[in-house]
């Protein structure tokens, strides 16, 4: 025993056995001497009154605590009990406590009451209360030894939160938010919990453990992998956490991921109903099956002005400065948050400065990019202009899209157009035109163009028949692009989009409001998203208005196809005889002479040799099946 405060208790425990324990009228004076002097010496409290006050226990119940650590602290515990009890083993029970502690109250030592419910005590034989023994728990008896550590039940599930990196006026704004949230509910009566979703976990992190500080709480976090699978190991887990978290004044960050399993989800929502205090959830998009109420916030990546302070930051000033305009454009073109800045900063320490820009620039698109290929298609584009072979006019319109990416901030945030409202502030395109005409090329082109790739999303495979789950869909796609910087590529508009239902029913109402939710997020997304459609004349003229860009992709003239079947094989691909007049006259889509460029050029690597007429023919054949349409003559004559 090393404090002097706990012996200054354990000595009035030990008084009061030996008060019991008196006989004649001269023992119990001198007990009753003892007893106050010792009272007068604990005056000034020790660590069992600040555990009792920590935990909300009564008198009776600190003093029970205090009775159950003596065999561990003093020589003298078996001796003073025997005395009392007369039992040789000087056993510590219920009874010996009710008789000798002052203050009694067996209302302490229910199952329900502090000092067993956050499992400070337990009884040796429940079924037997008065004579079963009392056991001390081994956190509270090193408590009382001024031990601070974790419980060694919670220490493989739960690990403390470290410092972080510098959270930024947004962030920090955002945690004030909840916090004053919090306490307002609390005032209410109360209980909430805090959910954060749709960012970064570390981001997610960085916010808890501001809100956490705010509320004067050390943050400790718990893994969804982590999360007790039964029912009575969520139980357990709770009665030691809540009495871990009042010993320690911390709060609990319970991670999940975005997509969490409903499984999964039911379990996590057991456990903070189970929970009580100050219990925060990052991640499982959608609210929890929890009875307990939320304090709920989106996060929002910061704005790219504060993002080029963090990246300032991250970098230092010189780093900055040498990079030449490199944290400029980063925080222009990539919406990450600061953990991913402050992480990726020093990367740039001993390189050169394009080699520093480069790198820079390939791991902030990969960390934006990390969330999106799990639900959807990633196409990290090769082609350029020059292989784009369209009308002038055509690709005149394609540059003006690249442009209005690229300037998009300067425009609307320096020159001041953003300030003037509107539905938003992101540029939404449409490209129509037939299967193969090069719809998805351009999106590549443009992506390329601006350093960036394609996130291509097939809305056939969003849409759901099921009421509201196609905006969830769509906002899982959203919320994973947003920041990466991507081009979003939306196939097969006509799968959502069509003539606009006149609204018989509630699925008419709920297809129209799934256009609608579509439209906005496309105005709202900080990149350029596109959607395509085969059958331009299927859309509501209505929708027009709301897309910046509209671009008709015609089906290519004899002209336009020779000069894609010049450019269909590569310079290192051998060819022979090759009429290319000829071939124009086969009336497909650019896609489909690729394509058939492909299977003609296998064919040729079959049999050895070079391309030729006649594995062109064999390959054209093939093609025009797939497509299930007639080959003419005029089209294949003289091919062979």
């Amino acid at each position: 025993m090393s404090a002097p405060s706990l012996a200054g208790e354990i000595a009035v425990i030990e008084a009061h056995l030996a008060l019991a324990a008196a006989r004649t009228g001269e023992q119990i004076a001198a007990a009753e001497a003892t007893l106050h002097a010792a009272q007068e010496a604990a005056q000034s409290g020790g660590p069992a009154r600040r555990l009792a006050e920590r935990l909300g226990l009564i008198a009776f119940a600190r003093d029970c605590l205090l009775l159950a650590a003596l065999p561990h602290l003093s020589a003298r515990s078996v001796a003073l009990c025997a005395a009392v009890t007369g039992d040789p083993q000087g056993r510590i029970t219920a009874a010996l406590a009710m008789a000798v502690l002052p203050e009694a109250a067996w209302s302490a030592l229910r199952p329900d009451a502090p000092l067993r419910a956050l499992r400070c005590l337990r009884l040796a034989d429940p079924d037997r209360p008065t004579l079963s023994e009392l056991l001390i728990d081994e956190r509270i008896l090193l408590a009382l030894l001024g031990e601070d550590a974790l419980d060694e039940r919670l220490a493989p599930l739960v690990r403390p939160v470290a410092a972080g990196a510098e959270i930024g006026p947004s962030g920090r704004a955002q945690a004030e938010r909840l916090v004053e949230r919090w306490w307002s509910m609390r005032a209410d009566g109360e209980v909430p919990a805090i959910h954060l979703h749709h960012g970064e976990p570390a981001d997610a992190r960085l916010i808890a453990q501001t809100a956490a500080t705010r509320l004067g709480r050390r943050l400790h976090v718990l893994g969804a992998a982590n999360l007790p699978p039964t029912p009575a190991e969520r139980h357990g887990f709770a009665a030691l956490w809540r009495r871990e978290a009042l010993l320690g004044g911390l709060a609990l960050l319970i991670e999940l991921p975005e997509d969490i399993a409903p499984e999964q989800a039911a379990l996590a929502a057991d456990l903070v109903d189970r929970l009580d205090d100050c219990i925060i959830v990052s991640g499982g998009a959608g609210a929890l099956p929890c009875r307990r109420p939320f304090v709920s916030a989106t996060l929002q990546v910061p704005e790219a002005p504060e993002r080029h302070a963090l990246w300032t930051r991250a970098l230092g000033q010189a780093q900055t400065a040498r990079l030449n305009g490199a944290s400029e454009a980063l925080a222009s073109q990539f919406a990450i948050g600061p953990t991913a800045i402050a992480r990726l900063g020093p990367l740039a320490e001993g390189l050169d400065r394009e080699a520093a820009r480069d790198l820079l620039h390939r791991e902030a698109r990969a960390h934006a990019q990390a969330r999106i290929a799990a639900i959807a298609e990633v196409i990290h584009p090769v082609a350029t202009w020059d292989d784009l072979i369209v009308p002038a006019e055509l690709k005149t319109a394609l540059h003006a899209i690249a442009a209005q990416v690229r300037h998009r901030r300067h425009v609307h945030e320096d020159w001041g157009f953003g300030a003037r409202g509107g539905r938003g502030l992101g540029i939404a395109a449409l490209f129509a035109g037939s299967s193969g005409t090069g719809k998805t090329m351009a999106a590549e082109v443009i992506a390329a163009d601006l350093g960036t790739d394609v996130v291509r999303v097939d809305l056939a495979g969003v849409v759901s028949k099921y009421i509201g789950e196609t905006e969830k869909n769509l906002s899982r796609v959203f919320a994973a692009a947003e920041g990466s910087g991507a081009v979003l590529l939306f196939d097969e508009a006509d799968a959502l989009f069509g003539k606009r239902s006149e609204v018989g029913n509630a699925h008419d109402r709920y297809a129209n409001i799934e256009v609608s939710y579509l439209l906005q997020r496309m105005e709202s997304y900080t990149g350029l998203a596109i959607l395509t459609t085969n059958q331009r004349e299927s859309l509501d003229a209505a929708f027009f208005r709301r897309l910046r860009f509209v671009v008709a992709f015609p089906f290519p003239d004899e002209a336009l196809r020779r000069t894609v079947w010049e450019r269909a094989f590569p310079q290192a691909t051998p060819t022979e005889g090759l009429d290319f007049e000829r071939l124009a006259r086969l009336n497909v889509a650019p896609g489909n002479i690729r394509s058939i460029a492909v299977n003609a050029a296998f064919l040729a690597a079959a049999q050895g040799g070079a391309v030729e007429m006649r594995h062109l023919h064999e390959a054209a054949v093939l093609e025009c099946r797939k497509l299930e349409r007639p080959v003419t003559s005029a089209e294949l004559g003289g091919w062979l």
